[in-house]
């Protein structure tokens, strides 16, 4: 080969090499004031600094080395390296020079961020989650700087970026009016979105107190992990509530996240219950114990981000799927509560799912991307809620069921089946409420009814007349007495009337000629005329007594009296000087008979 052959191949490796370098340098950004944002991604190249022993000198000689990224938009996934990424700039001749850079990620921890000058690299910030909040450059919730350029000049940034969460940099350049009228909007979204969370919650929270009921607290829990993982993603947690706590700011999110899944699991076991088999709820139980520790074993700096993120994408859909089975139940009988749950779990997945991709650098990152899951677990929230308060619903609809249920066992067991009047159970029931309420201001009076010449009619016209007949006989007492009066039926052809709250023994012997004569005129049973008549016995309370048992006696004997002279009459029974307590029999005395009411 000769010289000259040499020297062409020799000039033909330099033209190349030229050119490899010149691919590998970027096309520069054009900062003009013109467009007030711009997006310096396309303008990215990156260099791997595993050792992390790479300074920005070195870096700065090293530009031909930086390759574009081989990921998708702004996401590089979960790196164990550092990386430094070079953004080359041209600023137009009429700007002022002044731009904000922005890394739109909360979450990256350190950041150094560089100014290549006459060939020297200028550090002008560090930036990062674990910055000291008061030293951040700007004091946003992203790293941001504020870059003076010299106009109408070219210019190398450099930013090295060393962070345990995902390697996600959406850098932009922008004006400074343009950074905090989207600062200022993404404040007012994330308000909205915590505000909808904290209403729910304190919703919530009053609920479980007020009902008792723990399903309430176990939505509040999964309510709270998701406004910490919110706002530890979009860093408001920094800013609010842990400023400056480094170990929380880099445990936050991974914690959050697994508590999630675990809270959830407890709230799907709690809601579908009924409708799932023994071993599923066993396993719902068993996935947030194992969630739990997963959370344990992060939080102790056992378990690293790249696990974590398998453990999230394994173990984080498992409480939809277990309870899947549970919700088509519920779907499969109408009830609503199961199609809100799907639908909820294919928002809560599809989200999820978007996230999980952006986060470890498998879809590209923008603003729908990065608020995925935030929207979806709001979205989520408000169809949990939908859930609690239907499930609610139902529960109070069985418990009011039940209670009519027990309602009609109990009207049947203190009712007559004939007539629907108290029987003896109901009016012992009724008279243990009021006899203690009786004064001698506002008496109660117990009228023992015993029928006169129902037997013959019964005998003569049948079971059935006999039965129409007493069913007509307890409307027309009941007629007879006021609407807080109690009639009851306590035999055969026997009735007893208490009426309360008289005030004085003649208002009880005015009732009682009016039950006399309500037998006057005949009871009408089809073609037939039916005329009965009553004897009447009763006591007044306190003025006769208080034990109930002694009274009801005391009645039955003076209305046996009543029978001995003639029937068709009242009689009082007699007031006893003794105890009042005692079970003895009360003799009757006609102490006031009133006789039967004329024909």
């Amino acid at each position: 080969m000769t010289p000259a052959t040499w020297a062409q191949r020799l000039g033909l490796w330099y033209l190349l090499s030229l050119l490899l370098a010149a691919q590998a340098v970027a096309a520069p950004l054009l900062l003009d004031d013109a467009a007030r944002r711009h997006d310096a991604w396309p303008h990215v190249r990156v260099l791997s600094d595993p050792a992390r022993n790479i300074d920005a000198a070195e870096a700065l000689r090293r530009l031909a080395e930086f390759s574009p990224p081989a990921s998708p938009h702004a996401g590089m996934g979960f790196r164990d390296e550092a990386l430094w990424f070079h953004v080359p700039l041209a600023v137009a001749a009429d700007s002022d020079g002044r731009w904000v850079l922005e890394i739109d990620y909360a979450l990256l921890n350190r950041i150094e961020v560089f100014i290549a000058r006459a060939g020297r690299a200028e550090k002008i910030a560090t930036m990062g989650s674990l910055m000291p909040f008061r030293d951040r450059p700007l004091g946003s919730r992203t790293p941001a700087v504020i870059v003076d350029f010299q106009p109408g000049l070219a210019a190398d940034v450099l930013f090295h970026v060393d962070t345990r969460s995902s390697v996600i940099v959406p850098v932009k350049f922008l004006k400074p009016a343009e950074f905090h009228a989207l600062a200022n909007h993404e404040f007012l979204l994330q308000g909205i979105l915590i505000a909808i969370g904290l209403c729910l919650l304190v919703f919530s929270v009053q609920q479980w107190i007020s009902l008792r009921d723990a399903v309430y607290a176990k939505y509040a829990a999964v309510i709270v992990c998701h406004l910490l993982f919110s706002m530890h993603l979009f860093g408001l947690g920094a800013i609010y509530l842990w400023t400056d706590q480094a170990w929380i700011e880099v445990h936050m999110a991974g914690l959050s996240l697994l508590m999630v899944s675990a809270t959830l699991a407890l709230f799907v076991e709690a809601v579908l219950a009924d409708d799932l088999h023994p071993r599923a709820r066993l396993a719902l139980k068993a996935l947030a114990a194992a969630l739990a520790l997963f959370a344990l074993l992060f939080a102790l700096d056992l378990m690293n981000n790249r696990w974590l993120g398998v453990v999230s994408a394994v173990f984080g859909l498992m409480p939809a799927l277990i309870g899947l089975r549970g919700a088509l139940a519920r779907v499969r009988r109408g009830d609503s509560v199961g199609t809100y749950f799907i639908v909820a779990w294919t928002g809560y997945f599809l989200t999820g799912v978007v996230l999980s991709l952006t986060i470890n650098g498998h879809i590209g990152v923008n603003f729908w991307t990065l608020h995925a899951l935030q929207f979806g677990a709001t979205f989520d929230m408000l169809l949990f809620m939908r859930i609690v308060i239907l499930r609610t619903a139902a529960e109070h609809r069985v418990a009011q069921h039940a209670k009519h249920e027990r309602d009609i066992m109990k009207s049947l067991a203190h009712s007559d089946s004939l007539t629907a009047l108290k029987n003896r159970r109901g009016l012992n029931e009724a008279l243990a409420a009021l006899v203690p309420q009786a004064s001698p201001e506002r008496l109660l009076a117990l009228y023992m009814l015993d029928l006169d010449g129902f037997k013959p009619v019964n005998d003569q016209y049948g079971h059935d007349v006999g039965d129409e007949l007493l069913v007509a006989i307890g409307s027309r007492l009941t007629a007879t007495v006021g609407p807080q009066d109690i009639v009851a039926r306590v035999g055969g052809d026997e009735f007893v009337i208490v009426a309360s709250n008289l005030p004085s023994a003649a208002e009880a012997t005015a009732l009682g000629s009016r039950l006399l004569a309500a037998f006057r005129a005949p009871f009408r049973q089809g073609v037939l005329d039916c005329q009965v008549g009553v004897t009447i016995g009763y006591v007044l309370v306190p003025l006769d007594g208080s034990h109930i048992a002694s009274l009801l006696k005391a009645a039955d004997a003076a209305m046996y009296a009543g029978k001995q002279l003639g029937k068709g009459v009242m009689v009082r029974g007699d007031p006893q000087p003794a105890d009042a307590g005692q079970d003895a029999g009360i003799a009757a005395h006609l102490q006031q008979a009133v006789p039967p009411a004329p024909r």
